[in-house]
Order: structure tokens, then C-alpha cells, then sequence
């Protein structure tokens, strides 16, 4: 198992590569009726309401949402490519095999968040509060996730390359059959986590070492006496 705390030469591991979003240009669009399978280029959307909406397979490229209410808009397949995404608010958010590239999400506020099966490529949540993340299956890739807090995190069977989480709070975290590489825990609290045999190729620091010692030891049938 490659699991290694923070060496005291410095940390071994590749940081997120994140690409720089810079929206210009955009139009205003205060009453937008979004559909299904349309593509949406260029636009600004301030405090819209798309509860409820079927959406599955749309596109968004270069869009920027201020306060946008999702809660079960159906995103299955959806697209987000150089979007902001800023204080969005979905207490069901479903959005399963979506696809999200140069994308920033700030203070986002989701209760249950569907995204199995779902692909990350440079992706920032800055902030919020989230109650259940699933990304199941998922394909993470230039990810980071910082300061939010997240009450349950379910990585299972994911693949996760370059993906950081830094000063967060994470009540449980499974990783139960993913594929890590350069996935860096440090600086984040968490009460549990599952998939212990998966954590290969995980970077904690030396007080997270400490806290899954015990865990570890149970995990690999050590006996401390």
C-alpha cells in the first residue's frame, strides 16, 4: 500500500492542475428558457429558477451562474465547460454522467448531490456546505476542493488523479474500490473512512497519520498490546 504522510523533505505529490477561468463578454439573460438538449454559449444567468426542469444532455459552455437555484432539474448528461458556478442552491441536485471541464463552484449549497459516473477534468468548489456527495464511478481528474464543508463524501469505485482536499471538514469518506493517485488529504478533518484497503497512493500529514493508525492496524489485523 502506497500511503505516505508528509515528508520531512517535502511533500511528494502533483498539486491540481487547474486552468484559469475568464469569462468576458457575457450576456445578460434574466429570463432564460433553458431546454433540453440546447446549448447555451456566452450568457450571464442572475437568481434563475430552473426547479424541476428536464435538462439532461444540455450544454453550457463560457456561462456564469450567480445563485442559481437547480433543485431536481433532471442534469443527467449535462455539460458544463467554462462555467462559474456561484452560490448554487439545490437540496436535490441530479446530475449523474454529466461532464464538467474548466468549471469553478463557489459557496455551493446541495443537500443530495447525484454525480456517479460523472467526469472532472479541472474542477475548483471553493467554499459551501454540502450534506451527500456521490461520484460513484466517477472520473476525477485536476480537482480541488476547499474549505466546505462536506457531511458525507462517497468516492467508491472512482478514479481520482491530482485531486486535493485542503481545510475541509468531511464527516465520512469512502473510497471503497477507487483508484487514487496524488490524492491529497492534508489539512482536511474527517470523523470516518471507508474503503481503507483503497487508500493507496493517498498523502495525509502527520496528525491525520496518527488518527488512522488504529484504523489501519484493525484494517490489517495488527494487534497493539
Amino acid at each position: 500500500m502506497e500511503f505516505a504522510a508528509t515528508p520531512a523533505g517535502g511533500p511528494k505529490v502533483i498539486a491540481p492542475r487547474l486552468t484559469r477561468l475568464r469569462l468576458v463578454d457575457l450576456a445578460d439573460d434574466p429570463a432564460p428558457d433553458f431546454r433540453r438538449g440546447e446549448r447555451y454559449d456566452g450568457v450571464r444567468y442572475s437568481r434563475v429558477n430552473a426547479d424541476g426542469l428536464e435538462l439532461s444532455g444540455t450544454e453550457f459552455v463560457e456561462c456564469e451562474f450567480n445563485g442559481a437555484s437547480f433543485n431536481e432539474a433532471q442534469l443527467r448528461g449535462a455539460s458544463f465547460r467554462d462555467c462559474l458556478l456561484a452560490e448554487v442552491y439545490a437540496p436535490v441536485f441530479t446530475a449523474a454522467r454529466s461532464s464538467l471541464r474548466d468549471v469553478e463552484i463557489r459557496n455551493p449549497r446541495w443537500g443530495s448531490a447525484e454525480l456517479h459516473e460523472s467526469g472532472w477534468q479541472s474542477v475548483r468548489i471553493d467554499g459551501g456546505k454540502l450534506d451527500y456527495v456521490n461520484l460513484r464511478g466517477a472520473k476525477l481528474a485536476d480537482v480541488q476542493i476547499s474549505d466546505c464543508i462536506i457531511n458525507e463524501l462517497d468516492l467508491g469505485s472512482c478514479t481520482a488523479t491530482r485531486m486535493a482536499l485542503k481545510n475541509c471538514t468531511i464527516g465520512s469518506l469512502d473510497v471503497a474500490g477507487a483508484r487514487l493517485k496524488d490524492f491529497d488529504l492534508r489539512g482536511t478533518e474527517f470523523r470516518s473512512i471507508s474503503g481503507l484497503g483503497s487508500l493507496a497512493g493517498t498523502v495525509v500529514d502527520e496528525h491525520q497519520l496518527s488518527l488512522l493508525a488504529p484504523l489501519l492496524a484493525g484494517h490489517l489485523g495488527i494487534t497493539v498490546a
